[in-house]
Order: C-alpha cells, then structure tokens, then sequence
C-alpha cells in the first residue's frame, strides 16, 4: 500500500498533542484495480517518538468509515501503524522481529493482540523528502482487541500481578522471559493493557510493546539500571513467585508450540538469514532452560519477585 501525506508538517509533533493530518491511503482494491481512501495521520509513542531515536516515528491511521467497506480495512477506526523508525536496514530487521514477537504470542494465547504486516510505500506530498517503501505492521486497537476476547479495558494503574488473571499472568511473565524483555509493568501499566472479562473477578494482563526485548536487539534498547543485568540479551525472570508444578502446564504449551514458533522466524520474507540464526539462537537458550529442572530453579524459581 502507499501512503501519501505531508511528513515534513506530521513529523514536527512529536508529542502527546500531536494533532490529525490528511493523508491518503491507495491499496490493490477488487480485481486488482487501485482504491485510494482518504484518511488522516498523526505521531504517536513515547520513546520511539522523540526524534533523536527515529527519524520516522510511529503513527496512528485514522480511517473514515464509510471509505472502508469492502477493503481489508473494513470496520476499522483508528489503529496503530509500527514503522521503520530509521533507514539502515538493521531496523527493518527491527521490525519484522518485533512483528513476529506478536506472532508467536499470538500462538500461544488467542489473549493477545493481533497484527498485520504491510509493505508500506511513503510519499510525501510536499515533495521534501525521498520516496520510500519499508515494512510496518499494523497493531489491533486496544478497546477492539478487549472486545473481541470478551471484555472491557481496564484503565487503572496499581494493580498487583497477582490480581490479575494468574494462569495468564504467568504466562505473560514466561513469554517476556522468552523473548528476554523486562520493559513492561503490570502495576504502571507499562506495555500491558489490562482487559476486565465477565465473570472473572480479576482482569487479565496483555502485554505488546516488545522493542525493547533481547530479541529485538534495538541499539536504543538498554535494561533498567536498577535491574542486575547489563544489556537486554541477558534474560531476568520478572514475574511473581510460582512453584514449579504450576509453570509446568506453561512450560509444556511453550514446547508443544515450539515448532510453529520457529517457523515464523523460519519462514518470514525479508528477515536475513543472520537475523534467523541469532533470533532462533536466542529461543534455543529458553528452551534449554525450562527443559532443564535445575535451570528453572536456578534461573525462574529463585530469582522470581517475592
């Protein structure tokens, strides 16, 4: 798809007021021939939206209605469009990796939020900038996600792990582990969107946001510097304390979808084969150690939150 817009205008906001632009959308419509939409644009982001770090920030689409139906976009509103952030090819690496993050959550709870690669082309209207074209992915909107999985967003902060959904947030906890991510937090709802589902009494954690994690590897990507490690590709264990028999149900779903998770990075169209190797590499070293009891002691059990 091509987008069309006034980058140099759109990319002097870069902050929480960051306005709407006019943009428009053109995409392969019935039979092949060309659909334009008119839609609008605007930054979005914390990190990823202060210019020193991207040069192209993320955005949020807005999409009308009634110029939808019938596309790929049909009943979408406003969604979050994860781009480049910079021209070096290392960061389209970036985002197909932070892309398939999502993927393989995906496989492993349907809680989770979905998302849709694009191969985007970026025309800037106003003529000042080069014509690119690069992936980005297009991520669910949060009260859409919620809805579809049943239930409500939960906006509120200061919520213990514990009082979330347990057998999901022990999942969420062993997934960031997997993917050596410690930038998320239940209680600020860092990169985790809580969703209230009926009956339950207590809401359920979704985590997204994964650029960070030592699987992506981002050169801005640095751990806490409270926290005992020294780069983003050492892993640390940030859940609560479990004992072994109940993370043994998740380690056991994390090996029966082992396959199908390698098979995304295996299989996915413009990740090099060095990315490949270093990605799968790193998925090697968990599964290693949560098929090795004395590991998971040494690794989850002791160095879990109290």
């Amino acid at each position: 798809l091509t987008i069309e817009a006034d980058y140099g205008t759109i990319f002097k906001e870069r902050d929480d007021e960051s306005t709407y632009h006019p943009a428009k959308l053109t995409l392969a419509g019935a039979g092949g021939t060309p659909t334009t939409i008119n839609i609008e644009l605007r930054t979005r982001g914390h990190f990823r939206l202060q210019s020193k770090i991207c040069g192209f920030p993320p955005l949020r689409v807005n999409f009308p209605k009634d110029s939808v139906v019938g596309t790929v976009f049909e009943d979408q509103d406003k969604i979050d469009l994860a781009t480049h952030c910079q021209g070096r090819e290392q960061y389209e690496q970036i985002t197909l990796l932070e892309y398939l993050i999502y993927r393989s959550y995906n496989l492993l709870s349907d809680k989770s939020f979905l998302v849709r690669l694009a191969r985007v082309t970026y025309l800037d209207s106003a003529g000042k900038r080069d014509t690119l074209t690069r992936y980005g992915f297009f991520v669910e909107d949060k009260p859409a996600m919620a809805k579809r999985i049943g239930g409500e967003v939960f906006n509120q902060t200061e919520v213990h792990d514990d009082n979330t959904d347990f057998d999901l947030m022990s999942l969420t906890a062993l997934f960031e582990y997997m993917i050596g991510n410690t930038d998320w937090s239940v209680w600020a709802l860092h990169n985790i969107l809580l969703v209230q589902i009926p009956p339950g009494p207590f809401p359920t954690a979704v985590p997204f946001d994964f650029d960070w994690s030592g699987v992506v590897s981002a050169p801005y990507a640095k751990p806490d510097y409270r926290l005992p490690i020294k780069t983003v590709r050492e892993r640390l264990f940030r859940g609560y304390c479990r004992t072994a028999d109940e993370l043994a149900p998740h380690f056991a779903l994390f090996n029966q979808k082992k396959d199908e998770i390698y098979a995304l990075y295996q299989n996915q169209e413009g990740l090099t084969e060095e990315t490949k190797k270093k990605t799968l590499e790193f998925y090697d070293e968990f599964y290693k150690t949560i098929n090795d009891p004395r590991a998971v002691d040494r690794e989850i059990l002791r160095k879990c939150r109290q």
